[in-house]
Parts: C-alpha cells; sequence; structure tokens
C-alpha cells in the first residue's frame, strides 16, 4: 500500500533536523536538501537510497549476538531515524518483531535502569502530581495526538511488577501500532504511570531510575489514573487510549469504568478476546456450527480468561440472538481453586468479575462424590463431564492439557476446538504436536506462541498451527477506532473487525490450513481489521466522522504512515 507522498515543509535545520528521528534521513538527504537544510558539511558525500541504508542497518543488527543486544540497537536506530527504522522492521517483519516486542521486550524492561540512556515517552510520577497536567501539555505541545498508550507495569509480559520500566511496553505496543496498523509515530505517546513498585530487586537497586516507593493502591491511585484519564479527554477526546499490562484487580475496573466515556482499549482483555473470538470463528466455520452450539471450557481465569470469556459471550448475544444468561450458561471457568462455583464463592475464592459465570453445586454433586470428599473439581472431571467443543488454555500452567484430557474430549467431539494460549511457548498447555496426534488429526488447533506445523496421519499435508497473536487485530482495532473518532470503542466494533478477521482464514478455503492468517499478512489484515471496524461505528452511529461507509476503504488508505522519505522543504513556518 505505498504510496507517493507529497513534500513536507520542514521549520528544523542543521544539528536540530539530524537530532530529530521524525526528520532525520542520515545519508539520505539529497544534494538539494543539503543545502536548504544546511547539512553539506554535516554528512558525508555519498548519498544512499532507503534501500542502501536498510542494508547498511541489517548488517549491523546481525553483528549483534544476543537478542538483547539486537533490541538495544533497535532502540538506538529508533532515537535516530524513524523512517529507518520502520522500514527495517517491515523488511523483516516476522525475524525482528519477537526483539522489539515479546518475549525479548521483557528481557529490556527488566533490565530497564541498567540499560535507560535517553527517555523515550512521558513519565508521570505520584508524589508529582500536582504538575501533571503541566508535563502532560509540554510532552504533547503542537502535537495532533491519536493514540496513547499506557501502563502502571504491574502484570509486565509475564515477568509481574516493573516499576517505571513499564514504558518500554507502552513504547514497544505503540511501535507495533505503526508497524501492523499503519499509525502515524508522530501521533502516538507512550506513557508511565510510576505508582512505585513491589518488586524489592527494583526498590534495592541503586541504580532503579523510578519513584523507590511501595505500589500505592486504593483511593490514591484511583485518583492519579483519574487525573491522567481526564486530561487525555480533556485534550485529545477524540484519541484511543490503550491501557497495557495493569494488574489483573485493576484491568477490568479501570475498562469498565472508562470505556463508556472515552474510547479506552485494554489489549489483555480485548484484544486477546478479539484475536480467540475470530480464531473459534474461524474454526465453527469449518465445522459447520454456531457460537451458541459450543461448551467452552477456560482453562485460566485471569485478565486474559475472562477477557476471553467477555468477548466470546457477548459475540454469542450479538451474533446468535440469545439473552446474556444463555450465553454465560455456555462457559465453565477454571482458576487455581478448580471449577468456579458457588462452594468457592461463598469461601471467599471468586473474584468480582468471575461471579456472572458460577456453576450451581447441585450439578456436580455426583462428580464430588465419586471424589470422595475431595471439593477441587479439575480439568478433566470438567471435560469429562461437561464433554466441551472448545477448550482453551491461559493459564500458563505447561502441560495442564493432559493426554487423558484431549483424549477425552475427543472421545465427544468430532473436531474439537484446541486453543492453548499460555506464553511464552515453555508455558503452553499442551504442544500442538502432541494434542494433534492424541486426536488423531481431529483438532482444530491455535496457539499463543509459534509452533511448527504438525504431521497428519494418511500422507495428508501437515497442519498449520495458527498463532492466535493478539497483533493480527488489535493494531487494527485501534486504528479503526481512530479512523472513526469514535468516542468509545465498542463491543459491536470489536466483533465486527473479528468477523472481519476470520473471513480471512486459510481454513475456511482447506479444513486442513491454518485457522488465522499468517502474522506475516499482519499488516494488510488490520487494514481490513480497521475498515470494518470503522464502518461498524459509522453504522451504528457512534462516529465522529461524516462520512459513508463506501468511503471509508480509501479514507483508510489516505491515512495509512508508511516508512518512506518525503521531499523536505524548507520553511520556518513549517513542521517541527
Amino acid at each position: 500500500m505505498s504510496k507517493a507522498l507529497p513534500s513536507l515543509r520542514v521549520a528544523v535545520r542543521g544539528d536540530a533536523i539530524l537530532t530529530s528521528p521524525r526528520f532525520n534521513k542520515g545519508t539520505a538527504f539529497t544534494v538539494a536538501e543539503r543545502q536548504a537544510f544546511g547539512l553539506t558539511g554535516r554528512l558525508p558525500y555519498r548519498i544512499n537510497t532507503l534501500d542502501e541504508q536498510i542494508d547498511r542497518a541489517w548488517n549491523q543488527l546481525e553483528s549483534r549476538e544476543t537478542p538483547i543486544r539486537q533490541n538495544t540497537f533497535l532502540q538506538s536506530l529508533k532515537d535516530q531515524n524513524w523512517v529507518l527504522y520502520y522500514a527495517l522492521l517491515k523488511k523483516n517483519l516476522r525475524k525482528l518483531v519477537p526483539i522489539i516486542y515479546t518475549p525479548t521486550e521483557a528481557d529490556a524492561i527488566a533490565n530497564y535502569s541498567h540499560l535507560f540512556r535517553r527517555s523515550e515517552g512521558l513519565y508521570l510520577t505520584l508524589p508529582q502530581q500536582d504538575n501533571m497536567e503541566e508535563e502532560f501539555l509540554e510532552q504533547t505541545k503542537g502535537r495532533e495526538i491519536e493514540l496513547i498508550v499506557c501502563s502502571d507495569a504491574e502484570a509486565i509480559l509475564g515477568i509481574g511488577d516493573q516499576g517505571v520500566g513499564g514504558i518500554g511496553i507502552s513504547a514497544a505496543k505503540s511501535v507495533i501500532y505503526t508497524l501492523i496498523g499503519g499509525m502515524n509515530p508522530a501521533k502516538c505517546l507512550a506513557v508511565t504511570l510510576d505508582v512505585g513498585t513491589n518488586n524489592e530487586e527494583l526498590l534495592n537497586d541503586p541504580l532503579y531510575v523510578g519513584w523507590p516507593n511501595k505500589r500505592v493502591r486504593g483511593k490514591d491511585y484511583d485518583a492519579f489514573i483519574d487525573k491522567f484519564v481526564q486530561l487525555v479527554r480533556k485534550h485529545y477526546p477524540h484519541s484511543l487510549l490503550h491501557f497495557e499490562d495493569f494488574g489483573v484487580d485493576n484491568a477490568q475496573r479501570l475498562l469498565a469504568l472508562y470505556r463508556d466515556t472515552h474510547s479506552v482499549f485494554n489489549d489483555d482483555i480485548q484484544g486477546t478476546g478479539a484475536v480467540t473470538l475470530a480464531c473459534i470463528m474461524s474454526a465453527i466455520g469449518v465445522t459447520k456450527s454456531k457460537l451458541s452450539q459450543q461448551r467452552f471450557v477456560i482453562y485460566g481465569a485471569g485478565s486474559a480468561g475472562l477477557g476471553i470469556t467477555k468477548q466470546l459471550r457477548d459475540a454469542m448475544v450479538t451474533t446468535d440472538g440469545i439473552s446474556e444468561e444463555e450465553a454465560n450458561a455456555k462457559f465453565w471457568l477454571l482458576d487455581k481453586f478448580g471449577l468456579i462455583r458457588e462452594a468457592l464463592h461463598a469461601k471467599g475464592k471468586v473474584r468480582e468479575g468471575l461471579k456472572e459465570f458460577l456453576r450451581k453445586d447441585d450439578e456436580w454433586a455426583g462428580v464430588l462424590e465419586e471424589k470422595g470428599g475431595d471439593d477441587n473439581i479439575g480439568l478433566l472431571d470438567v471435560v469429562k463431564k461437561v464433554k466441551p467443543t472448545v477448550l482453551i488454555g491461559c493459564s500458563t500452567h505447561a502441560g495442564a492439557f493432559t493426554k487423558e484430557v484431549i483424549e477425552a474430549m475427543a472421545a465427544e467431539c468430532e473436531r474439537p476446538i484446541i486453543l492453548p494460549l499460555s506464553n511464552p511457548s515453555r508455558l503452553v498447555e499442551v504442544d500442538p504436536k502432541d494434542a494433534n496426534d492424541w486426536t488423531h488429526g481431529k483438532a482444530l488447533l491455535a496457539t499463543g506462541s509459534p509452533f511448527p506445523p504438525a504431521k497428519m496421519p494418511n500422507g495428508k499435508k501437515d497442519y498449520i498451527i495458527a498463532e492466535c497473536n493478539n497483533a493480527l487485530i488489535y493494531p487494527g482495532l485501534g486504528f479503526g477506532s481512530m479512523l472513526a473518532q469514535s468516542r468509545q470503542m465498542s463491543d459491536r466494533m470489536i466483533i465486527a473487525g473479528a468477523q472481519r478477521l476470520a473471513s480471512l482464514s486459510p481454513a475456511l478455503k482447506d479444513p486442513d490450513d491454518a485457522l488465522l492468517p499468517d502474522f506475516g499478512d499482519a499488516p494488510s489484515v488490520n487494514f481490513e481489521v480497521a475498515v470494518a471496524v470503522t464502518e461498524k461505528a459509522i453504522e451504528d452511529e457512534i462516529a465522529g466522522v461524516e462520512w459513508k461507509k463506501e468511503e471509508v476503504r480509501e479514507r483508510a488508505k489516505e491515512r495509512l504512515w508508511d516508512p518512506i522519505y518525503r521531499e523536505f522543504i524548507f520553511d520556518v513556518n513549517g513542521e517541527k
């Protein structure tokens, strides 16, 4: 979707343009630009094309022997030249996303204070909150902000509380929005909300650069978060506010608190839910059934598990027209205490958000009697009794889907849908190769991490394991929301995005192919998601733009940001 771009009038010159990652072209400045911007003596003689710069950067990257050193090199490149950075990533998408995002970014965040070289976003700290608006406006002055990604860093990428290092995940998510979603990086803002940390290693580290204080909770925490959200609403009412890696106790609560008054999004909840919904829609397209005909067992009832459950429930209500109560009855959730049911609630072992999915104790009287007094109803117990058609894992409990569990499910289901989604791959509930073997090739599979194809019986071609990766959908959901200038990210918008993603499933043409598109196609896939989301916002009359649905595709193409050098013209009244 690359396109010729008009020239840009720029007001900075000399060292100022060379140190601006937004405008710097390095050795790609033309002769005319070097003369106009006072760069002739600041650059070597040879003028390079962007492709030549990419080759040089790739060679430099390959000389770094470890992923963390490659991550550091790419961070340095981003600080120097946005176009080159994103062009390099775009050309090597599959290889470099694991370096700039999960799993390598987790190591970079864990070592943030020791790797720190320069700031990369907005740092808002609780003891300095009286100056929050001044700090916010100073950082955003003169900018047209469309996306704000924020984190309080309590639950970072499976490594927990990382304090001020949370700026790393906010910045990484912003990069994915640009790389895969087409967002202009000049219109994105990464924010860390430093409310302290309970990570003793950080608190005892003399080089820790954040606020060395125990994590603040309760009313003081809520007031700090609310002050930030109200600033976003006041100054950028049509922006998307992306909440990332908040702790389980705050993630769902904050999403529910603000989602009706601003376009807010939580990828851990809604992104995971949306891509899983798309995957299951693809699978039931293969089985020729409906969402409301499925029986869902969800193993792991944290933010991701609950987000998936609610997304599936809401889609069932919207697409199949059943009541919310009927839809809730299609789910059996398990956490560390076993099946979520009334007896656990009575003992105070059920979180607030899980109550609507409680199973009645009398349904399980026979099972409990067979267990001889053991009141923990485990996964195998549930699978044998419920006979699920869909089994989803988001527990980080490696190997939880045992051969006995998978065989029990397959015995009662012609095409069992099995999604072991835990990351990283070492924590997956079942290796998809094993699940494929234990079901004799009947299972419809997707995982949260990439896995090689599985061998099929009877000489059939290998089964491609879909990667149920949030990045296949959340950049498109966000881009669509921003295109529509909607004041909220509605459930119907998210479902429309998931339906569009599901419609692109290779499995709909070949049932032995992947349930989701290849990650290498993520940019084009997310563009389709964005179009669907914008069209739904217009259809539901919640968009802030006065477009017709037929206009959306061309409007979206016009707004895509590509890493291409534009011609610069010096103008003191131009962009800075």
